[in-house]
């Protein structure tokens, strides 16, 4: 094999030389003095044994020869680059943190079984799970506090990304000594007369319930007023009412209380996952990203959380 007997420096005076048909163009972008940069060409023609670049008082060519070397040697150095930053990326995958956001039914319900994945595979990068309202997720996703979210708002944002990954519907909450704990399916109107246990009017829930029911002659309002779904869930155990809870927040396997559908309408949210159009998420969050979003979107798992394809 004959030895090469020249490096980079010399690939990139060439490259930049041959791209700005110029030696001082070249020569300030490569923050060299036109002598240095004449020299490394020189010294890389004579390595080759061939003239690459045509040279007058006025202008820079290259030869025959130079155009074909040109793609060579730019697919040297972009590959050299892809092999440094696919290094850098995999150092920064095995360390630092990653913080993401989600409303709690998900991150109760869906995340831990992910996250416990991935911390077996990464087991020096850090975890931080921000468990808060849907408007909170999205607003940790915006200010970078979080690097993506799983939220059921956002894709009205025009600088938020929303991959849709599936849907679950509301379900009545009873107790399960209640008389309606038998049913299976419960139609809104049937609430009317109900005490029912319900969110803050500043919930992301209450919103979409309250703009999905607005045009039923007769539907349920709020006797009783909880912040988060949690709290109206306590509620209804005590015995205080009934709640219409996104069915993620209420498994099967709940020992007090039960899930029945709700239809006529039946309301539905999507779940996506958030992140910024702008800010690309670093190796380790996207690794956790591409694990969530081929898990949610498994049929098998939409069906077991209670999640249906969007």
């Amino acid at each position: 094999m004959k030895r090469i007997n020249f490096g980079l420096d010399e690939l990139q005076a060439f490259v930049a030389v041959a791209e700005k048909a110029s030696f001082r163009a070249a020569a300030e972008d490569l923050y060299l003095s036109q002598p240095a940069l004449s020299r490394r060409v020189d010294k890389l023609e004579t390595a080759l044994g061939a003239r690459l670049l045509d040279r007058t008082t006025r202008s820079v060519s290259l030869t025959n020869v130079g155009r074909e070397f040109l793609e060579q040697a730019r697919g040297t150095l972009d590959g050299l680059e892809d092999a440094v930053l696919r290094l850098a990326d995999g150092a920064r995958l095995r360390r630092g943190l990653v913080t993401v956001a989600c409303v709690p039914s998900v991150a109760n319900h869906l995340l831990p079984g992910v996250l416990k994945v991935f911390a077996t595979q990464y087991p020096s990068v850090r975890l931080r799970v921000i468990d808060e309202s849907a408007n909170t997720v999205l607003t940790s996703v915006l200010s970078a506090d979080a690097d993506f979210g799983l939220n059921f708002v956002g894709a009205q944002e025009p600088e938020i990304r929303f991959e849709a990954i599936g849907q679950e519907t509301y379900v009545l909450a009873v107790r399960r000594d209640h008389p309606w704990a038998g049913r299976e399916l419960m139609a809104w109107s049937g609430l009317a007369d109900e005490k029912m246990v319900a969110v803050s009017r500043h919930s992301g829930n209450r919103v979409l319930l309250d703009n999905a029911l607005s045009t039923l002659s007769r539907r349920p309002s709020a006797f009783y007023e909880a912040n988060h779904v949690e709290g109206a869930l306590g509620l209804v155990e005590a015995g205080l009412g009934v709640a219409a809870v996104p069915n993620l927040s209420l498994p099967d396997t709940h020992p007090t209380l039960k899930g029945i559908a709700l239809v006529e309408p039946t309301v539905h949210r999507v779940l996506g996952l958030i992140s910024r159009k702008d800010r690309p998420l670093q190796p380790a969050a996207a690794v956790l990203y591409g694990m969530l979003k081929s898990r949610l979107e498994d049929r098998q798992v939409n069906a077991l959380a209670g999640l249906t394809p969007p």
